[in-house]
C-alpha cells in the first residue's frame, strides 16, 4: 500500500507536466492558425469527425 501512494505523487507531478506542457502546444498551435481551438464537447466533435468525416453519434449508429 505505501508504495501505491509514493507512486501517487510522482504521478500527480508527471501529470501536471503533462497540462503544462498540452498548455504551451495549444498556445503555439492557435497562434500559427491565427484562431482558439475547439474546447470541451466541441473539440470532440471536431476531432471525432476529422477521423473520417462522421460525428460520434453517426459510428454508434453504425
Amino acid at each position: 500500500m505505501d508504495d501505491e501512494r509514493k507512486s501517487s505523487k510522482a504521478g500527480e507531478r508527471d501529470a501536471e507536466g503533462l497540462r503544462e506542457a498540452t498548455a504551451k502546444e495549444e498556445v503555439k498551435d492557435e497562434s500559427k492558425t491565427g484562431h482558439d481551438q475547439a474546447k470541451g464537447a466541441d473539440r470532440f466533435e471536431e476531432r471525432s469527425r476529422s477521423s473520417d468525416g462522421k460525428s460520434a453519434e453517426e459510428k454508434q449508429k453504425g
